[in-house]
């Protein structure tokens, strides 16, 4: 696709503008499954900035590496302790 001859995958600003919606996304449905790809289209977002142009290939190949990243880093710093979910046994009105 196409906007005013360079295409649109390689504009700095889609990628910021993708991070938002996965970012509000996230808020919408919690639990740090949008957060990681958000995090991957802001940093790519960020490498676009740069002198870098690479093809989309290239691009949605950077965006998969940094969102697992991100994903596997948010995994490991707020993962409940232990491991499990938190499971209440009684009853605040008891």
């Amino acid at each position: 696709m196409m906007l005013g001859g360079v295409a649109i995958w390689s504009l700095w600003w889609v990628w910021f503008a993708a991070a938002l919606a996965l970012g509000i996304l996230e808020v919408i449905a919690p639990g740090f499954i949008f957060l990681g790809f958000a995090i991957g289209a802001a940093l790519v977002g960020l490498l676009l900035l740069g002198p870098l142009a690479p093809g989309f290939a290239a691009l949605l190949a950077i965006f998969a590496v940094l969102s697992l990243v991100a994903w596997l880093l948010l995994r490991r710093f707020f993962r409940a302790p232990g491991g499990d979910a938190r499971r209440i046994k009684t009853d605040i009105n008891d």
